[in-house]
């Protein structure tokens, strides 16, 4: 009579799903910025992932490509990726999110930057409101 022991399988997976609990919250980066509310349509989810660009309460521009994305760009820098992505791929999509405490000419800078590196078109992320969904 054959039999098949599973517990060292149930082992493993124990100590993977240990492993992946652990890390998953330290998977996920970018800046800490205060998104404005808005009732917007989410993004298609056969879209590719977007370039985005963040301005952060104090105005300093991040990018999501490239080395340090936790680190602050100069805006010429910041235009030399941008170029480089899109001549790459030219169909991404440029969004920006501006913390809400942002000045206004501040958000429009960074999407001016974002044209003069070759973005057609820039969206803005925002949060859906709370009680919405």
């Amino acid at each position: 009579m054959a039999e098949i022991n599973v517990v060292p399988y149930i082992d493993v997976m124990l100590v993977l799903l240990v492993i992946f609990m652990v890390t998953a919250p330290l998977l996920t980066q970018g800046v800490r910025v205060e998104l404005p509310e808005a009732d917007a349509n989410p993004l298609p989810p056969d879209q590719e992932d977007p370039l985005v660009v963040t301005v952060d309460k104090a105005g300093n521009l991040y990018i999501n490509v490239g080395e340090n994305k936790r680190q602050p760009v100069e805006p010429d820098a910041l235009m030399v990726r941008v170029r480089a992505v899109l001549k790459y791929k030219p169909k991404t999509p440029v969004m920006v999110r501006g913390d809400k405490a942002v000045e206004y000419g501040q958000v429009v800078r960074a999407m001016v930057l974002l044209q003069q590196a070759g973005a057609t078109s820039v969206g803005l992320i925002t949060e859906p409101p709370e009680g919405a969904g």
